[in-house]
């Protein structure tokens, strides 16, 4: 029987290429986006039409789904989505992120830091929860898998971005930590760390620091040129899979060796 996950933040980005990399591994898969702005988010995030485009390429292995991650409705609408829809829940990947800053935290709104906070962390919190119980119900030999996009903001300080590397801390934490309540039930939670990647999150990121382009993010990765989010989705993946049974509470550095100085 094909595996089943749910994805979020998937009409876009490193959640769409997750979507493509399950896909062809035989997974079906609830895809989740918000598809409307956020006011304190200084960027246009993901539209409908996106979503509908990861749906229409998969069909029927692909099931659209329009929720707020910081809904606790709208998470356990899309877990009960998967089971109905598809019969069962093996993974789940909390990939929705947003980005804001410019400015050092003390001149950061309180509005701003939220709206990073809440989609970082408590929509990480929020696909947890709601999925937590149907992954342990599978039993202990299910391999249940609980993935989130943290950042390598989450593992070092990043200037004018205090928000949203606290956030990714903070994923980063939220993530170990539930790994240690999940570990005796058969389900592992791990997490990615990204570096910069070519997503239209750096292309906000660029505009913090008044660069051009994203690409002038390259430089800072001893690999020489920016990520994929197929790189990146292709780690998230195996984390989903039965092969990754002994890994437990990790975050994973894909950041083409940005952190390792």
């Amino acid at each position: 029987m094909s595996r089943v996950a749910i994805v979020t933040g998937a009409a876009r980005g490193i959640g769409a290429a997750t979507v493509d990399v399950l896909v062809n591994e035989g997974y079906r898969v609830v895809v989740v986006d918000r598809c409307r702005d956020i006011p304190e988010i200084p960027y246009a995030l993901a539209t409908p039409a996106e979503l509908d485009g990861v749906v229409t390429r998969h069909g029927d292995a692909v099931l659209g789904l329009v929720g707020d991650v910081r809904s606790a409705t709208d998470m356990q609408l899309a877990v009960e989505t998967a089971v109905r829809h598809f019969g069962r829940l093996d993974a789940v990947v909390a990939c929705a992120g947003v980005v804001a800053g410019g400015a050092p935290l003390w001149e950061i709104s309180d509005a701003a830091w939220d709206a990073v906070w809440s989609v970082n962390v408590l929509g990480t919190r929020r696909l947890i929860e709601a999925a937590a119980p149907t992954l342990i119900a599978n039993g202990p030999d299910a391999n249940g898998r609980i993935v989130a996009v943290a950042s390598a903001a989450g593992r070092t300080g990043l200037f004018h971005l205090a928000a949203y590397s606290a956030a990714k801390h903070a994923v980063v934490g939220l993530v170990r930590s539930a790994a240690m309540d999940l570990a005796p039930h058969g389900v592992t939670v791990n997490s990615v760390s990204p570096g910069s990647t070519r997503t239209a999150l750096l292309e906000a990121s660029a505009k913090v620091y008044g660069l051009s382009s994203g690409e002038e993010f390259a430089s800072q990765q001893p690999i020489g040129r920016l990520l994929e989010p197929i790189e990146v989705a292709s780690s998230i993946a195996w984390l989903c899979s039965p092969a990754s049974s002994a890994i437990i509470g990790a975050d994973i550095a894909v950041d083409g060796g940005m952190t390792v100085g």
